[in-house]
């Protein structure tokens, strides 16, 4: 029942995420004759040579690679890509098929950081789940199993020869502007794909590490780990507080540390990834565990 509702969410989600995407091609990126990378960009310049609309070219390119992937990369791979393959090259001609959707703005920087973010929304949603948008991301997954070459940079290698290849029918204007909703698209991606997963690593190290960790079990009820640390003037062996804790607990951590030993030295740094207990798994009763190991 679980894996079923996980399936229905995941379908929704990956709808949603090409009809985003898709908004921001069809109704920002292509009337403004702004230069775009992946499937849709390899279609603009196949439609300078062939009198197809670029949604159905984009229907094509997703049908080849979906096959390609399919006898490539396996079933596996083809059955995480064949609803994006589908669902957006549709949302594309629907979106392009209502003119008023077409002439939302004439102001073309607008369109150029309006493009930037529903494309960077779209493929966050989509990669967040861990699926693919197929079309173009396919080449750099088979390079990637081939040859080794990193699915990153085979896909910045491929989204530059893509978007080089449109400079020959773009204004110089609609490459600046490109360019814009590029790196608007890229940094919004990384965005989402982290969204709501912002968290602190803090590190205690302090020679009242045994105080200090009941505390936080206590009064901040969070677990934490011993980790075994050298000083570097002393020389001394003893234990640091390793702990895993919400943004706003931070100031709390600190004020109990601060308490117990004025002198710790306390380190934070950010995490965009936790798993477990309190964070993903249901909190456990901490002093429960305690009296029981006891």
């Amino acid at each position: 029942m679980h894996s079923v509702k996980r399936v229905l969410r995941d379908t929704v989600l990956v709808v949603l995420g090409n009809a985003i995407l898709a908004f921001g091609v069809a109704v920002f990126a292509v009337p403004s004759s702004l230069i775009v990378g992946g499937a849709t960009g390899l279609s603009l310049i196949i439609g300078h040579f062939i009198p197809v609309n670029y949604a159905s070219i984009v229907f094509g390119i997703n049908m080849v690679m979906l096959v390609l992937g399919f006898f490539t990369l396996g079933k596996k791979f083809a059955a995480g890509t064949v609803l994006s393959s589908f669902i957006f090259p549709f949302f594309l001609a629907l979106f392009e098929s209502i003119p008023q959707l077409q002439h939302l703005t004439s102001d073309v920087l607008l369109c150029a950081i309006y493009a930037g973010i529903f494309t960077g929304v779209g493929l966050g949603i989509v990669f967040r789940l861990g699926y693919s948008t197929g079309g173009m991301d396919v080449p750099p997954i088979i390079f990637n199993k081939k040859t080794g070459i990193s699915v990153a940079l085979a896909i910045n290698v491929l989204d530059t020869i893509i978007l080089v290849g449109q400079v020959f029918f773009s204004s110089f204007e609609g490459i600046l502007y490109g360019i814009i909703t590029v790196f608007i698209s890229t940094f919004v991606l990384d965005r989402v794909i982290v969204m709501g997963e912002k968290n602190l690593q803090v590190l205690v190290i302090s020679s009242k590490h045994e105080e200090i960790a009941e505390a936080i079990f206590k009064e901040i009820d969070r677990g934490c780990t011993f980790v075994n640390v050298t000083t570097g003037y002393f020389h001394q062996q003893q234990k640091a507080v390793l702990c895993v804790l919400n943004n706003r607990e931070y100031a709390k951590i600190n004020d109990v540390v601060m308490e117990i030993d004025p002198t710790a030295f306390i380190i934070g740094s950010e995490i965009h990834s936790v798993k477990g207990r309190g964070f993903t798994l249901p909190n456990v009763d901490l002093d429960k565990q305690m009296r029981d190991h006891l």
